[in-house]
This record gives C-alpha cells, sequence and structure tokens, in this order.
C-alpha cells in the first residue's frame, strides 16, 4: 500500500512539478536572490530585511484584488495594493515561515502563474489550548502575455519559501541535530489495530494530506501480526527511505527499535530518523516530544496534528535508549520506561478496555487501587553523580558483561557487535560497591522512565529530554494509602506529584538499575510491552539512535 496524495493536492503537486521544484538546501548555503526592483529593501519590522517583494493577485482566479509581498527570512508579509512595503504600519497578514510545511508554483488560464504555501499556524479557541490548523494562500503572477516568464517568477518565490521554511539546526548543539531531505520518502509503519483501531482512518485522513503538501512521500506498510514490524526492519533494505515513521503506539516502536539493534548494519541503521505518531492508547513518546517541542498539552487528534507538523518540518534530533538485560538472558533496547508494580498492572490490566483508548488507563488505575498489591524485591542503583564523578568499577572480581560475554575496551568492538553495557556486572553477582542499595524491600511500584510522559495525559518525569543521558527512576515504598496514591496520578497529570513530598514516593536520576524480585509475581513491561518477572537490570546508552524532535 502506497500513500498516495489526495487528488487536489496531488494535482497541485503535479503542476508544480512543471517547474523543477528543486530539494531544499538549509539556510546557510541558500544565496539570496536579487530585489525585483534591482536594489535591497530596507529593514521590515520585526520580519529582517526584504529578501523579494512584489505585486500580485491575492488569490488564484484573474479577479482576484491585487496584494504587496514581502519575504523576510522569517516570514511572507501581505499588504493591501497601495500600502508601502517599507513603512512602519505594519502589514495586513504575516505568514510565519516557521509554520509552513510547503510551497508549490503552477501554471494558471490566460498565461498567468500561481505560488501557494501552506501554513499551520497555532490557533487559541477561546477556552483550551492553541492548536494547529492548516492555513492555505496562493497568489498569481500576471505581468503580460508571458507565461514562461509568469511562471519563473512563481517558482523563484516557491522556490525561496521552501528554503526559508527549512528549520535552522541549533547552533549550540548542531552536531546533534539535522534535517531530512526534500523530496523526503518515508517508510510508514502502521498497526491498524492499535488504540481504538483508527490508526489507518487517521493517518488517510489528517497525515498523509499533510505529508503531501511537504514533499514526503510514503510507502504504508500495515501489520498483520505482533513481531512483524520487528521482522520488516530488521531485514529490509532501509537504503530506499529517509525516515521510518511508526502509526501507532508505543508497543510498535518497540519492536522497530529492537529489530533495527538486531541487524548485522545497526550502526548504519539507527542513524535513519524515527518518527512517532500517534495511534494508540498512551502515546507516551508522542507527548513527550509534544512537550520537548514546547508546545501545549493537547490529545487525539491534534496532538496528532503537531506530531505530523514536525516530521513535515523534518528536524531531528538524538535520543538515549536504555539496554535491559533479564536473568534469563534476554536483552532488550528501551525508549521510553521500565515498570513493574501497579505502574504496569494498569497497563497490561486495562488492555481489555483498549476500545475505549486512553480512557481505558482511568479505569484500569480505579480497579488496580480496589486491588492495591505490595511486591518485594531488591532495588539498586548508580546515581548520576556517583557515576560522574567516580573511576569505572574494578574489573576484576566483577567484570562488566554484556548477554554474559566480557566488552572489549571500548573502540575494540567487532564490527557489528551491540554496545557494552559497561556499567553492570552479571545479574549472579553483587552491585558494586559504589551504587546504592534500596534498604526498603517492600513496594508499591518501580518506574525507570527516560521521557517526560508516562502516557498522554501524564507528565512523569518533566525534567527529562531525548538525550540527557538519565534514567529516572521512580519508586514507591509499601503502606501508601489508596487515597495517597489516587491524589499523586491526579497531580501526576500536571508534572506536580513531586510537590507533594509524599513520604512513599522517591525520585532519583541514575544511569543503571537493578530490580531482583523475591519471587516471580507481578508484571514487568518495557515500553508498554509485558516481560516475564524475573531480575533484570539495565543501563543508558547516550545517543544511541534519531528522532523526530521539532525542538
Amino acid at each position: 500500500m502506497n500513500g498516495a496524495a489526495p487528488p487536489a493536492i496531488a494535482g497541485r503537486q503535479q503542476r508544480a512539478a512543471a517547474g523543477g521544484a528543486p530539494r531544499c538546501l538549509p539556510l546557510r548555503s541558500a544565496p539570496a536572490p536579487p530585489m525585483a526592483a534591482g536594489r535591497r529593501a530596507p529593514p521590515e519590522p520585526g520580519g529582517g530585511p526584504v529578501l523579494l517583494q512584489g505585486i500580485f493577485g491575492a488569490g488564484p482566479g484573474p479577479g482576484a484584488a491585487a496584494c504587496s509581498l514581502s519575504l523576510t527570512a522569517r516570514e511572507l508579509q501581505v499588504r493591501r495594493a497601495g500600502g508601502c512595503p517599507g513603512g512602519s504600519a505594519g502589514p495586513d497578514a504575516a505568514l510565519r515561515l516557521a509554520d509552513c510545511v510547503g510551497s508549490a508554483a503552477f501554471p494558471a488560464a490566460a498565461a498567468a502563474a500561481c505560488f501557494s504555501l501552506v501554513c499551520y499556524p497555532l490557533r487559541g479557541p477561546r477556552w483550551g489550548p492553541p492548536a494547529r490548523q492548516r492555513l492555505e494562500r496562493t497568489f498569481r503572477v500576471s505581468r503580460g502575455p508571458d507565461a514562461e516568464g509568469n511562471l519563473r517568477i512563481a517558482q523563484a518565490w516557491s522556490r525561496r519559501i521552501r528554503e526559508l521554511a527549512v528549520p535552522t539546526v541549533p547552533a549550540q548543539d548542531g552536531d546533534s541535530y539535522g534535517v531530512l531531505p526534500r523530496p523526503c520518502h518515508a517508510l510508514v509503519l502502521l498497526n491498524p489495530q492499535s488504540g481504538s483501531g483508527r490508526a489507518l482512518d487517521d493517518f488517510q485522513a489528517v497525515v498523509q494530506p499533510m505529508l503531501a503538501e511537504a514533499d514526503i512521500a510514503t510507502t504504508v506498510f500495515v501489520t498483520e501480526r505482533p513481531h512483524h514490524a520487528h521482522e520488516k526492519v530488521r531485514d529490509e533494505d532501509l537504503s530506499q527511505w529517509d525516515t521510518l515513521v511508526v502509526m501507532s503506539g508505543d508497543g510498535l516502536l518497540f519492536e522497530v527499535v529492537n529489530g533495527l539493534m538486531e541487524r548485522p548494519d545497526w550502526k548504519e541503521a539507527m542513524k535513519k530518523p524515527l518518527c512517532i505518531l500517534p495511534g494508540g492508547s498512551g502515546n507516551a513518546l508522542a507527548a513527550s516530544i509534544n512537550y520537548y517541542a514546547g508546545y501545549d498539552h493537547v490529545a487525539k487528534k491534534k496532538l496528532l496534528t503537531n506530531c505530523t507538523f514536525i516530521l513535515c518540518k523534518g528536524l531531528y534530533t538524538q535520543m538515549d535508549l536504555v539496554s535491559l538485560s533479564t536473568a534469563s538472558g534476554k536483552r532488550f533496547f528501551s525508549f521510553l520506561g521500565f515498570g513493574w508494580g501497579f505502574i504496569s498492572d494498569v497497563d497490561i490490566d486495562s488492555e481489555k478496555y483498549r476500545w475505549l483508548g486512553s480512557a481505558r488507563f482511568t479505569l484500569g488505575t480505579l480497579q488496580c487501587l480496589a486491588k492495591l498489591r505490595v511486591y518485594q524485591g531488591r532495588l539498586s542503583y548508580l546515581p548520576m553523580a556517583t557515576e560522574q564523578g567516580s573511576s569505572p568499577a574494578p574489573r576484576d572480581p566483577h567484570a562488566p558483561v554484556t548477554n554474559g560475554h566480557i566488552p572489549q575496551p571500548a573502540g575494540t568492538e567487532a564490527p557489528g557487535s551491540l554496545p557494552p553495557d559497561s556499567l553492570l556486572v552479571p545479574l549472579g553477582q553483587p552491585v558494586p560497591a559504589h551504587w546504592t542499595v534500596v534498604p526498603e524491600e517492600e513496594f508499591v511500584l518501580v518506574y525507570a522512565i527516560y521521557q517526560s510522559h508516562l502516557g498522554t495525559n501524564l507528565l512523569m518525569a518533566p525534567a527529562a529530554r531525548l538525550h540527557d543521558g538519565c534514567i529516572h527512576l521512580f519508586y514507591m515504598k509499601a503502606g501508601i494509602s489508596r487515597v495517597t496514591l489516587l491524589k499523586l496520578f491526579l497531580a501526576m497529570s500536571r508534572g506536580t506529584h513531586l510537590d507533594l513530598n509524599c513520604p512513599h514516593l522517591c525520585y532519583v536520576p541514575v544511569r543503571a538499575f537493578r530490580l531482583e524480585p523475591r519471587v516471580a509475581a507481578g508484571i514487568m513491561t518495557v515500553d508498554g510491552e509485558a516481560l516475564a518477572c524475573e531480575p533484570v537490570q539495565g543501563q543508558v546508552h547516550a545517543r544511541l539512535c534519531r528522532v523526530l524532535s521539532g525542538s
């Protein structure tokens, strides 16, 4: 199934293709074209120097009123004809290029030509957070009977708008960021059964039109069974795509990450930027990226629109992964979190209410509160401060291992070998002396999270970032009342749960941790997927993959 643009968008793109739309280039490498009047215009208030200006029809039809356009590095300023481009009154409208996802040029009737741009500005209702709403503006070029000349002018404006709309790579950390090319080819992995079962419909209605406007072509792979996406990315030649897009819940991205890590060329494969589009129930990573981008909290289709807009803009950065090893010899790479106890109970026990969407977690929380359980085990961790300020643990007798093998010194690993867990010792041995062992051994929950959000409406770790090199470890000691536990989760919707200073809830930033249940009781989860209850340990691996981020 190949993603095709809707007829109206496809037709506009075909007309634009006749004008030879080029690949977008970074701002620093794009030469400024000469001014239409042959001289540089004066600075514009709030928009910077004018790069292009002209008078065009304010619409595609021949009877459209004339308007004056001024293009700066940050916006397209629109004034009624007769207004002064360099005046101090300001434009009648200013279209921010940061909100622009695409522009096209195409021929029009009567030897004219048009250029259009599509933006998704944030617009706020009288109540509730602002949301991105589609805005398309088309301008008509008709300077005499020269059809080719008119089209060249429209193409020049459209090309310059696309160039200026490319996000600027942050200068302070440029090595960590990149921008998708244009045109762009994306492999979309979609689970039609995730969440309430509307992922495919939402993709066709919301996502596909936006991607077509941004010159992103899609190949859609619809999963038919568990591990289908895992096998696809593990075995497929990925060179034909610029990005891998997951339209589902967090569980499908977990499959994709671990499928990529099983490839012989995993180091190269993990350079392929990943993108998450919320199509499940929890959508924790999508909510986290929305939060990191500085957007207000939104859910459902508003969150989907925000995440699709981030994909359209194409800015990506690096993301930490956590390596998890179990006593039975399994190893996973996790992007979201590992849990045991109450939170995992809610996640898995509420699966039967998947048709409710995110409301399943509310119902699951109430049910798990009614039968609140206590779990026994030993929790140990390596605090951030200790690890950063100490020398490495001695290799003998507690040599760090990866899947039972002693890792080689940094830089000497065999080609294709996975990154070694150099902070960990075998699960059968005591943790190193510089680790902290929690004295309590009865817990309501343990949760190690590496993103800000545990779900769309749960801001668990407000300080978390995509590549902060940190595991945010939460654990709740036994003895907490049901009322207090409910208050904590209500506060977590605002990220203020730690402000309650509950003595049963503990939080510590760590680099590595180990959990050893006393008995095989309780549910363990990794990125929302169930695991057998057994001893497990993990450590963070900094900047191991790339993800579309928006900031």
